[in-house]
């Protein structure tokens, strides 16, 4: 039995039961270490499918960050089915596109769920997007994996959280803008897309700074709607404001407005040396629809980077470039969104089951190495354990990672920071009574 899989070399033993608990013996892992050598090019035949729902947009405002996460849920599918399925089912995987629109977001995942009875739906980037089918998916108990940095206030026994709540990002993040190392910052200026995630890391946000002693007028918060394209105004603003030299921003922008964000940034002359940009949405996928020379300098904070040095991770980016092009990337919400298909397989194995109930019972407490490295289910709390890094954009586009956490990262599904009296809600959904 394993207790740790790696999610590269799974797909050649996707039939193996894991138990937490237990330790590798030495011949499963010379198999291990032989699984992507066995892959071959062949589907299986004559075999009943089981599905999964892909729901991600691929046309609208968020098209240029979701639409890599299809191909992400699609190569973890593709490598999977030439290892043999998933109990030996073909997976079959059915993509809609709800265009970006939050309430066609509800309409697909119903549509997935209720007639096309898929055994899981991979999806949602914003809040918003996720708020809107949560009531979905708990109505009619299926299971959703979510692949994106959110601003937590919520556990849903229906969701899987495969990226990073505030203590995994936000808080990390902005420890490091106080640093030395981050430009001892004394001024921050939240700004971002007017939804649910932004306005909520923004509290979360706030209430750290306060407790760091951060005065409220050295603190502003802007926000602007999706698709913004007007950028002038308010990086005069942002010029003003960084004029004592010991200020940055904390961005919570979203989709294709940090194109024009960015790029009037750079027109009034600033630079990562005036005001560093701390970004929280942007990563190597959206850097490449950048002019990212005046870029260079400025920061985000994610759970992954294709830079991370690691055989794993090489493998992972080799095979997403081959899939998709040389000219492709990889990030943290792609490679969440990879490793989620992996994780709800490896589940099922364990279960003998594609039911829900059973499922989420088998995904509390897995170990898994990703292709950035070791990661862990929480045992109850619907997240995940995850290692935390501090990236510097270069000019090829990529991240210098300049600060990572001491190992994993445990989840806090609500933040401390806006309870502190220990007082959390109930989880929501969960077996129909």
């Amino acid at each position: 039995m394993l207790k740790k899989i790696n999610l590269m070399l799974f797909a050649g033993l996707i039939a193996t039961v894991f138990s937490v608990g237990c330790s590798s013996s030495s011949t499963e892992t010379s198999s291990i270490e032989s699984g992507l050598e066995e892959i071959t090019s062949e589907s299986p035949t004559e075999v009943e499918s089981v599905k999964i729902g892909i729901l991600h947009s691929l046309s609208g405002t968020m098209a240029i960050s979701e639409s890599s996460l299809v191909d992400a849920v699609q190569l973890a599918v593709s490598e999977i089915n030439a290892a043999g399925g998933v109990l030996g089912r073909e997976i079959e995987p059915v993509v809609v596109d709800p265009a970006s629109d939050w309430d066609l977001f509800a309409e697909k995942a119903k549509e997935l769920i209720v007639t096309e009875q898929v055994a899981v739906t991979f999806g949602c980037w914003t809040s918003v997007s996720r708020k809107s089918v949560l009531p979905v998916f708990e109505d009619e108990n299926a299971l959703l994996f979510y692949p994106v940095q959110y601003e937590g206030e919520e556990q849903s026994l229906n969701v899987f959280y495969t990226a990073a709540t505030p203590n995994q990002q936000l808080i990390p993040a902005a420890q490091y803008m106080m640093s030395e190392a981050g430009g001892s910052c004394k001024k921050f200026y939240l700004l971002g897309t007017d939804y649910v995630f932004p306005r909520t890391a923004n509290k979360v946000l706030k209430a750290f700074l306060k407790s760091e002693g951060v005065a409220d007028e050295n603190i502003i918060e802007e926000y602007t709607p999706f698709h913004h394209q007007e950028y002038q105004t308010i990086v005069g603003k942002i010029k003003e404001f960084a004029a004592s030299g010991d200020a940055c921003i904390l961005s919570t922008i979203n989709g294709d407005s940090n194109v024009p964000f960015y790029k009037e940034f750079a027109n009034q002359g600033l630079t990562s040396v005036d005001c560093p940009i701390m970004a929280f949405s942007v990563a190597e996928d959206e850097l490449r629809a950048m002019d990212v020379p005046p870029l260079v300098g400025h920061l985000a904070a994610w759970n992954y980077f294709q830079s991370v040095d690691s055989d794993s991770n090489a493998k992972f980016i080799s095979a997403f470039k081959a899939k998709f092009g040389a000219d492709r990337v990889t990030d943290d919400p792609i490679e969440a969104a990879y490793f989620g298909v992996y994780v709800w397989a490896a589940a099922a194995e364990k279960a003998g089951s594609f039911d829900v109930d059973l499922v989420r019972e088998a995904v509390y407490g897995m170990e898994f190495d990703a292709p950035g490295g070791p990661k862990k289910m929480h045992e109850s709390n619907q997240h995940t354990l995850k290692p935390v890094y501090i990236g510097e954009i270069l000019a090829d586009g990529q991240f210098r990672i300049v600060h990572e956490s001491d190992g994993l990262v445990s989840p806090d599904s609500y933040s401390s920071y806006l309870h502190a009296d220990g007082e959390i809600p109930a989880p929501t959904g969960g077996p129909k009574k």
